[in-house]
């Protein structure tokens, strides 16, 4: 069945709406319960949806300014700064005047068609824009772009495919969010709170009081610190290898799973960059990323802004990357420089840390090792639904894939989602661990923590959104 299409303009389809900012030096207009979004909000946001942004303002300043209020479901798009930004308005909102939004006239289209539409047509967006140094579209110029669309229940049947995927996307990363934060309350845990050593003796040290048995030592002292680099680029011969290599961007991302671009066997062994194996922590010493972490799920050199702590065998990444993280505010304090601050290999190499005894490591690694590893496999998972999305996206907007011929329930996907990777792991996980636990000292105290309190939250919350979509 091929779609027959008709030819808008944007401003035919609905109404085109630009935001303002009050004045930001009247209190009086701003943290007020009106959600405001700017770009910056959307630049390391991955959801559809958004509620609020950084700042609020008021009812006051919403009147006195050029901001608008949209209703839920606006398509917002940034227009400048950069152009291409798109969520969806989860409740009544305002933006700043980098957006032109759009409030589709839903007889036409249907808002979450628009919002794939934009996805697959940034470049034909910025090829319209304007401005040398930074390109921003005006709203004459979006208003007048033209798109073809559809009939309405085509464009919904095409939107629920890329939706459900998109909705696949969002649970894994919610179940990984949660999961990530149950690995940091476990590491905080036993090595900043000591909780299961709460009945030992303690002694002071350079970094607080401190279990007798264990001592302080520096992060260069226990691992491998490398700094990257990065191969020529006017040697053509040095790039579009088989070699992963990321630049400092990559930091940003929750796990590191593919890289920023190629490097040859030759650029590898003529430039300072160093091939760090997967597992290895990552974090961003210098400009915008700064204090960034992440950690590698895949073999990768690294630009000269990123340093690689390599984990080992007596000190395995379960504890390193929870580790750093634990001491970057306080890392950070070093940074040196003007307009570009940084710190350096040495600030991290020197930097004090505590050295628990060996069997406490390895009791820690055998609670979290399992809640890691499900965490990497959801990455892996969600590449492959975001490059079938990516790949869906044209072929279905163009008519060449038949939607009619796509069996999609939304509900069954997602039950299937919420089963296979939160309820059943994380009971597995918790009945796998029960016996290990009791039989740890520490386990009188475990079982009265807060970790606990997490988990049976975190179990909660599953089974109330597992009872929906078994409806």
């Amino acid at each position: 069945m091929s779609l027959e299409f008709k030819y808008y303009k944007i401003n035919d389809i609905g109404e085109v709406v630009s935001g303002g900012t009050p004045s930001t030096s009247k209190n009086e207009y701003w943290y007020g319960d009106i959600g405001w979004i700017t770009p910056k909000d959307l630049s390391s946001y991955d959801d559809i949806y958004i509620s609020r942004g950084e700042r609020n303002i008021s009812s006051e300043g919403l009147n006195n300014s050029s901001a608008k209020l949209v209703p839920k479901n606006t398509v917002l798009m940034t227009s400048r700064a950069p152009i291409g930004y798109i969520a969806i308005a989860n409740n009544e909102l305002s933006t700043n005047q980098g957006f032109k939004s759009l409030i589709c006239n839903e007889k036409i289209c249907h808002y979450k068609y628009f919002y794939y539409w934009l996805k697959l047509n940034i470049k034909y967006i910025i090829n319209n824009s304007n401005g040398s140094t930074f390109k921003e579209i005006s709203g004459g110029t979006f208003k007048n772009l033209e798109l073809s669309l559809p009939s309405l229940n085509e464009q919904k049947a095409i939107s629920s495919v890329l939706w459900t995927i998109d909705e696949k996307i969002s649970v894994l990363k919610r179940i990984n969010k949660n999961l990530d934060e149950l690995c940091h309350s476990l590491f905080k845990y036993y090595f900043i709170d000591f909780i299961p050593f709460c009945d030992d003796d303690f002694i002071d040290s350079d970094i607080g009081e401190i279990p007798k048995e264990w001592s302080i030592t520096t992060v260069g002292n226990i691992l491998d610190c490398k700094l990257g680099g990065t191969p020529s680029r006017s040697n053509e011969s040095y790039w579009g290898g088989s070699i992963a290599w990321i630049n400092s961007g990559k930091v940003n991302d929750f796990r590191i799973i593919e890289p920023s671009e190629y490097i040859t066997e030759k650029g590898l062994k003529k430039s300072a960059t160093k091939l760090l194996p997967a597992k290895t922590t990552v974090i961003a010493i210098t400009g915008a990323t700064l204090g960034q972490i992440s950690l590698l799920e895949i073999d990768s050199c690294a630009n000269q802004s990123v340093i690689g702590i390599i984990p080992n065998i007596n000190y395995p990444y379960e504890f390193v990357y929870p580790l750093i993280s634990s001491i970057l505010i306080d890392l950070l304090k070093h940074q040196t420089g003007g307009a570009q601050q940084h710190i350096n290999k040495n600030n991290v190499e020197s930097f004090k840390i505590i050295c628990p005894p060996a069997e406490i490591i390895s009791e820690y690694k055998t609670i979290v090792s399992p809640i890691y590893s499900k965490i990497s496999d959801n990455c892996f998972e969600i590449e492959k639904l975001q490059k079938l999305r990516d790949t869906l996206l044209p072929k279905l907007m163009s008519g060449e894939i038949d939607v009619s011929k796509i069996n999609c329930d939304l509900k069954i996907i997602i039950r299937k989602i919420y089963i296979k990777s939160s309820k059943l792991f994380l009971w597995r996980y918790l009945s796998e661990n029960q016996n290990y636990i009791k039989n740890t000292k520490s386990n009188e105290t475990l079982l009265k923590s807060r970790t606990i309190y997490q988990i049976n939250k975190f179990l909660a919350k599953f089974n109330a959104r597992y009872r929906y979509y078994r409806q």
